[in-house]
């Protein structure tokens, strides 16, 4: 019998074969990973503030995660189990000195640097937001005659020591004698100055920075277009696609008139990643009028995440508006950087000459992560509208 030399694999089974063991690696890293932040109904949440004064009289209203509340006031699993209007009804009623211990000495109100004394004037409400219900507690706010005092108002709602949720944040809506404005209170910033506006917009840009650079799922989305981009012009013509469609369901799902579940958000917005990266085995083929409509959808769904992120859900105002606008501004200076950053040295890289094999593995890498990240949070919506059901 004649020696055959060993036959040499061709580009394509090489290309599969890299791909392959990018997938299997990233299956590794990805296991390793934290999850990039979602929005469980365990693991984060959001409160609202909205403080008025008008003729001296202060009235502040709070609004807090119903079963949050009952847990951070110790109460028994009656309470913050209940899942029935009327029960949770009852329930804040027959609870509202416990109720009202907690909430007063996690949220303040300053007059002059000297707190004012809350008095609840009403048994409460619940309203439903984001599939969950939120009590509505509405307090006198006695400042000691000062009337007339510049206010501040801090919170320390729901902190991590607690132990039910993390990174809480409280929005402030204020209208202090026909002056109004808006602040998102965190650990970080716990305090406000109920004032002009423009001194918390600043604020508000730099939260939208972080929540960009801290929300790893849009920034992997985010090189997963710049893989698959063939030209500057390419990836300005997708980045301003992405950007439109993200910023019109931020805003509107900001200002409270669009509203999906984190449950369903989440997990679809893994999907993109894996759908982007997907697409940079195939690029070459699909031409860009069918591409920017996909873009286009997956900027919609990402634009939720940011609002879920930010946590506000709150009827219309021009202060509202433009803390949304100037958060959007920060998320989009943010998005720009990295543009300018990765995609110079992308266009060093496909002048090597494993250009085609390393963009493709980094592509897969990619979509391995975000895979695994679908896997998670469905399993984690999965067990919270389970969890609703029994509940």
């Amino acid at each position: 019998m004649t020696d055959h030399p060993p036959r040499r694999r061709g580009p394509f089974a090489r290309t599969a074969a890299a791909i392959g063991a990018a997938f299997i690696g990233a299956a590794v890293v990805a296991l390793a990973l934290p999850a990039a932040p979602a929005s469980a109904h365990d693991a984060t949440t959001s409160a609202a503030a909205d403080i008025e004064r008008s003729s001296g009289a202060v009235v502040v209203e709070l609004e807090l995660e119903y079963d949050l509340l009952m847990k951070s006031a110790w109460l028994y699993a009656e309470a913050y189990e209940a899942t029935d209007r009327d029960v949770q009804l009852e329930q804040l009623a027959e609870n509202a000195d416990a109720v009202d211990e907690y909430v007063t000495e996690r949220f303040a109100l300053d007059a002059h640097g000297d707190r004012c004394r809350l008095e609840r004037v009403d048994t409460g409400d619940i309203r439903d937001r984001d599939a969950r219900a939120f009590a509505v507690l509405t307090y006198a706010a006695d400042c000691s005659g000062a009337a007339d005092a510049t206010l501040s108002a801090s919170s320390a709602l729901f902190p991590d020591i607690e132990g039910f949720v993390h990174d809480t944040e409280t929005l402030v809506s204020w209208n202090i004698d026909g002056v109004a404005g808006s602040a998102l209170l965190t650990a970080a910033t716990p305090t406000t100055e109920l004032g002009s506006m423009a001194g918390h917009l600043g604020e508000f840009f730099l939260l939208g920075a972080e929540h960009l650079l801290l929300g790893l799922d849009h920034i992997l989305f985010l090189v997963a277009l710049l893989l698959g981009a063939r030209s500057l012009r390419g990836i300005i013509v997708t980045a301003t696609t992405f950007t439109v469609a993200h910023s019109v369901t931020f805003l509107l799902a900001g200002m409270g008139i669009v509203s999906v579940p984190a449950e369903i958000v989440e997990p679809v917005i893994a999907l993109s990643i894996v759908a982007a990266a997907g697409a940079v085995f195939f690029r070459r083929d699909v031409p860009a009028r069918y591409l920017m409509p996909v873009v286009f959808a997956f900027g919609l769904l990402h634009g939720l995440g940011f609002a879920s992120a930010l946590g506000i859900v709150a009827a219309w105002s021009w202060e509202l508006l433009g803390s949304l606008l100037v958060f959007n501004l920060g998320i989009e200076v943010v998005q720009l950087a990295i543009i300018a950053i990765a995609f110079p040295l992308l266009l060093l890289l496909r002048r090597t000459p494993a250009a085609d094999l390393t963009t493709k593995a980094i592509g897969a890498l990619v979509a391995a992560v975000g895979l695994f990240w679908v896997v998670e949070r469905v399993v984690a919506a999965v067990g919270t509208v389970t969890a609703v059901a029994a509940g």
